[in-house]
């Protein structure tokens, strides 16, 4: 795969699996892989990826559903996830379309995925140093598309009962209850991710029903990312080496 400027090729440690990335562009970390841990799958089920970035989400969930289906508003990155579906070999799994969810019926057909996920700009325009580089501040913060955006087009793409997974920062919680409610999605699961033990959580995942019943919220054991050392937890080096788990 020939790479353009600024751009470089990280393994991602899972199934495989390679990515290209820009240095400019936003960069994908941890909470795609805790997100796609957490996403509940099942292999006849198709999804969607609310604002891909570089295709991180499919390339995790290709293997575990029937298709995957993405969408992404910056051009750059969204030919880095349609080059990195190539690149590994998943062309039949993964669709790539580069939109704005805001508009997300120009794109995709109502009620038509089992599940949808998103890893959104996480800060308001009113919070946090906004980065001078242009594809970094928007998927940071809500500058092209808010909260109340992801969660609308996720109520839109999703069957009767399908589910839609997040994660966000802790501090966000109640607005994202209250926007799951307003589209009629009903948060199931909750858990929250700290960095180690000791310290409160700093992002939270939750997974929401459409058209589900009211109440029966299951909150997880919270995920601890780090040992009191700084290496990986167990749960965390079982997501990146299954085979740890026999050890």
């Amino acid at each position: 795969m020939k790479l353009k400027p600024f751009e470089r090729i990280d393994d991602l440690l899972i199934d495989g699996l390679k990515i290209i990335q820009n240095e400019r562009q936003f960069c994908f970390s941890l909470d795609a892989v805790l997100l796609a841990h957490f996403t509940s799958t099942k292999k006849n089920w198709q999804g969607l990826d609310l604002g891909t970035g570089t295709g991180v989400m499919p390339l995790l969930l290709a293997k575990r559903v029937k298709k995957m289906y993405a969408v992404e508003l910056n051009p750059v990155t969204a030919d880095l996830a349609k080059r990195n579906v190539l690149m590994n070999k998943l062309a039949d799994k993964i669709v790539i379309c580069e939109g704005d969810y805001r508009q997300i019926g120009k794109f995709y057909p109502a009620q038509f995925a089992d599940f949808a996920v998103a890893n959104p700009p996480y800060r308001p325009l009113s919070q946090g140093n906004i980065n001078n580089t242009d594809g970094i501040a928007k998927a940071r913060h809500e500058i092209t598309a808010t909260l109340a955006d992801v969660v609308r087009a996720a109520h839109y793409v999703l069957k009767y009962h399908g589910r839609f997974a997040m994660v966000h920062l802790p501090e966000r919680l109640s607005e994202i209850i209250v926007q799951m409610n307003i589209n009629g999605i009903v948060p199931k699961r909750l858990r929250f991710v700290q960095p180690k033990i000791e310290k409160p959580p700093n992002m939270v995942l939750i997974e929401g029903v459409a058209g589900g019943a009211a109440g029966g919220l299951k909150v997880d054991i919270p995920l601890i990312v780090h040992e009191p050392d700084g290496q990986y937890t167990k749960e965390l080096m079982q997501y990146y080496y299954p085979e740890t788990s026999q050890i």
